[in-house]
Order: structure tokens, then sequence, then C-alpha cells
């Protein structure tokens, strides 16, 4: 079976070509989760300046809805305030990757949205 058949096109390009992958020399935040069930590790950094994200980056490992996700994600957190990603809900998530997943899958997804809320939390400005 293939991946088309698991995943929708828009993940798999985000998963194959990935936007805002990488690492900033001096963020503002860093923070990271791992999913020792399955593997997963996300890391996600940024920039805020004045309350309003202007760069945020990751890195992963792991699964196709992992590494999809944490790509998404961090290029939609990007112009956005701190306020507005921590109502991120995990619904909101569900809503940005476009995709409906199995329980299972659903850790894979929701590790990048607390990576990036943790990674808020902790802010040094």
């Amino acid at each position: 079976m293939s991946y088309h058949n698991l995943y929708n096109q828009r993940l798999m390009d985000y998963y194959r070509h990935p936007r805002c992958k990488g690492a900033l020399e001096n963020p503002n935040f860093t923070s990271g989760v791992y999913n020792p069930l399955c593997g997963d590790r996300v890391v996600l950094q940024g920039l805020v300046d004045q309350g309003v994200v202007t760069h945020c980056l990751f890195q992963a490992e792991g699964c196709v809805v992992s590494q999809a996700t944490a790509s998404m994600l961090a290029e939609y957190a990007t112009d956005k305030t701190v306020d507005q990603i921590h109502a991120l809900k995990k619904e909101d998530l569900l809503n940005l990757i476009q995709l409906e997943l199995g329980p299972t899958r659903l850790r894979c997804a929701f590790i990048s949205l607390e990576a990036l809320q943790n990674g808020l939390n902790k802010l040094v400005v």
C-alpha cells in the first residue's frame, strides 16, 4: 500500500518538502517532545518580538504525520501572536492538517502543538 492511500497529498507534500525546517542561532524559545511509544521526536524553536512569533523552525524525526504536522505548525505560527498560539486547541490543529487520524496517530500530530505551546510558556525575552 502506498502512502498516497494512507495520507492526503498536502500532508505528503509537507513531509517531502518541509517548510520552516532548521535551527535558529539564538531562539527566544526551544521546546521538544518525544513520544517513546513510536519514537517520534519534535523540537520547535522561534523568535518572538513584541508578542508576535517572527520566526518558527522545527526539527523532527519519526513518522510522516509528526514531521509534516511540525512543518505545517511552524509555518502557521509565524506572524501569529503568542496568545493566538496559546489559544490553539487540538481540533484547530486537526483542521490545519486536514486529515482524519485514528487514535494511535493523533499523538503523532499533537506532539508539535505541545512542543510549541510549552516553548512559548518558557519564553525568554
